[in-house]
């Protein structure tokens, strides 16, 4: 049975029509989604992924902010408690299995991730994290709690904290919720391989890093946050830099009362096997597939 997200999945774009790698690997994946335009670019999507799976924003739309806000509104008119917001320049979804990092189909990811979102009442944004971070060495855990989560965010509808800033939208919306006790997910089971920062023509590139672009970025998340939020030099650049690394929010994920906890399963794969796609070329996958395959 083919598994798919429950709530509705989003994609804001912008200058990357031949280049939205997030749409192709969805569409490769069979996940039903929509590309959120402006007007002047609508054209550009249409011809290459056709009109049936885009979006177009009214005019004047505050760049990617209002984008957000939209996507937001559309997926409450629609009736849904959440929605998913990803990047558009994430190259595929993989699964962390045994401390590797093994590519598996979108749709069981993101339905894993909301099955266990929606077990708790309070967790306002939870989301995957990001390949880089998680290395195929050592052990993690299955997630981190009240910390960062870009890219590849489950928004909870019901919750009153929205997007307010041009710079830094993301870490701003992560700290309304953290600080109003409510939490945020980071998923490291599930993870995304997302393009580096400014690799990729378009999107905010040219609106948000130009000049002193990176600067503006952390002062003014400093400014709304000067009790969580300093601006460093770090890399060579100036970055905004949380307090503690997030571990001063505390919050605890709230269980549902109306579920039954001790009747869980222990254990959903949601149906995932290991297949070989291709030539297995490291010896720690060879042997895993040896393992789970009793070769």
């Amino acid at each position: 049975m083919k598994i798919l997200p429950r709530y509705p999945v989003y994609i804001p774009s912008k200058g990357r029509a031949n280049f939205c790698f997030t749409a192709k690997f969805f569409i490769e994946d069979g996940i039903d989604f929509k590309i959120v335009v402006e007007p002047a670019e609508y054209d550009n999507y249409k011809k290459v992924f056709g009109s049936d799976i885009l979006l177009l924003l009214p005019e004047n739309n505050l760049k990617l902010l209002g984008s957000r806000l939209w996507i937001r509104e559309h997926s409450i008119k629609n009736g849904f408690d959440c929605h998913w917001q990803f990047d558009d320049n994430i190259r595929w979804i993989y699964r962390r299995y045994q401390t590797k990092r093994i590519r598996c189909n979108a749709g069981i990811a993101i339905r894993a991730c909301e099955d266990f979102t929606d077990r708790y009442t309070n967790i306002g944004i939870s989301g995957m994290n990001y390949e880089m971070f998680a290395p195929d060495t050592g052990k993690m855990p299955p997630y981190q709690l009240n910390c960062h989560v870009y890219s590849a965010s489950l928004i909870s509808n019901r919750m009153p904290y929205k997007w307010r800033l041009y710079y830094n939208d993301d870490t701003d919306i992560c700290l309304q919720v953290v600080t109003n006790n409510m939490c945020t997910v980071l998923f490291n089971a599930f993870l995304i391989k997302k393009m580096r920062t400014m690799t990729l023509k378009g999107g905010n590139t040219d609106d948000l890093y130009k000049a002193d672009g990176r600067l503006k970025m952390a002062r003014s998340l400093e400014a709304m946050w000067p009790e969580y939020v300093t601006t460093r030099y770090r890399y060579g650049r100036p970055q905004h830099v949380i307090k503690d690394s997030w571990r001063c929010f505390k919050t605890p994920l709230i269980r549902r009362p109306d579920l039954d906890w001790d009747n869980l399963p222990a254990v959903n794969n949601y149906g995932m096997t290991l297949k070989k796609m291709k030539e297995i070329k490291s010896v720690e996958l060879q042997q895993l597939y040896k393992e789970i395959h009793n070769e």
